[in-house]
């Protein structure tokens, strides 16, 4: 709050400090990205069950203990770091990503290695090279296999649905009461069976037929993509992110994905089938503009950008996993300095 003082002998009045009040500019940003995921998670949960909200609650609760405890350790003050909404975003963009019905130690151990390694390790929020929920996902795609590829087929294919109490017996005890185990429960994702089937030279327009996908991706996967694209239109209005890396990775993996199409189209899915498949456009809006990690220079957001939308493209075809997301923003993310040393704009009167 601005607080004014008595005149002074000239007869003006003074503000003194503190000139600025409120929430931390951080907090805010925090909570718009929340805000922003909400129509995505309430697509998760219509097509996918409830599990979702049971794994961010997990996740938010044990990324604020690790938060507490590294600040403690860090001789850090508690509120402001605690308060500032970051744990609570990586929490959710990891829960978020991980597979439905995730047990309760896979979620704890890639929320304590996102906060404790890939934040607290570099010095904190501000100081980390790597988005922390992707490194976390990528540890546990490299050392959990089965349980990271181990997906929930969206509810309406589901032979047995979940409720809420089944799954939350599902995610602590890895089975719920009547002896149905999650391995009678999942199936594959729509990338990877798009991938193995056209390893085993079948048509991807035939793949297409098949149950588990709808009209230009997977089942359910169209529609979630969709609504992280109205989520990331929220933050480009609310200019919490700008228009340069979600424009780049997008265009990128349509041009790559579109020329391969035109040319080879009985072997490869079609670009809508990559744009709206997977974590596409979560990664396009959500975790490439991530302001710590990603480039800071407007030519290098768009080489940022495009980079992640080419690397997806590669990892995802002949990559040794269906999507390649996370690996993509990780890669991007150590050739940053590299780009911003390139495109830095040239200082005013410089030869």
């Amino acid at each position: 709050m601005l607080k004014p003082t008595s005149p002074n002998s000239s007869g003006i009045s003074r503000l003194s400090s503190p000139f600025l009040s409120g929430t931390n500019r951080v907090t805010l940003q925090m909570l718009q990205l929340l805000l922003a995921l909400v129509p995505a998670v309430i697509g998760i949960v219509y097509f996918f069950g409830p599990s979702v909200l049971i794994t961010m609650a997990l996740a938010i609760v044990v990324a604020l203990l690790a938060e507490a405890l590294m600040l403690k350790l860090r001789n850090r003050p508690l509120k402001p770091f605690l308060t500032d909404g970051s744990a609570i975003v990586t929490a959710a963009l990891l829960a978020i990503a991980l597979p439905p019905l995730a047990p309760w130690w896979l979620v704890t151990t890639g929320i304590l290695f996102a906060i404790i390694f890939a934040k607290h390790l570099y010095g904190g929020l501000g100081y980390n090279p790597f988005n922390p929920a992707m490194v976390a996902y990528v540890v546990l795609l490299i050392s959990f296999p089965l349980e990271m590829t181990t997906w929930l087929p969206v509810t309406t294919l589901s032979e047995q649905p979940l409720n809420f109490e089944s799954t939350f017996q599902m995610i602590f005890t890895g089975q719920v009461s009547s002896g149905i185990a999650i391995d009678s429960l999942s199936g594959a994702t729509p990338l990877d069976a798009m991938k193995t089937q056209i390893g085993l030279l079948q048509n991807p327009a035939d793949i297409m037929q098949q149950p588990l996908f709808g009209l230009f991706s997977g089942k359910g996967w169209e529609w979630i993509n969709i609504l992280f694209i109205i989520g990331g239109l929220y933050l480009l209005y609310r200019r919490v992110i700008s228009w340069h890396i979600p424009t780049a990775m997008i265009v990128s993996l349509a041009i790559i994905s579109g020329i391969t199409w035109l040319v080879a189209p009985e072997t490869t899915a079609s670009p809508l089938f990559h744009l709206l498949s997977g974590g596409t456009m979560l990664g396009a809006f959500f975790i490439a503009t991530d302001p710590i990690t990603a480039s800071t220079t407007v030519k290098g957001r768009l080489v940022f950008g495009a980079g992640v939308g080419l690397l997806t493209y590669i990892i995802r075809v002949w990559g040794g996993y269906p999507d390649g997301i996370a690996f993509a923003v990780i890669l991007m993310n150590m050739l940053v300095p590299l780009i911003d040393y390139y495109t830095q704009p040239k200082v005013y009167g410089a030869k």
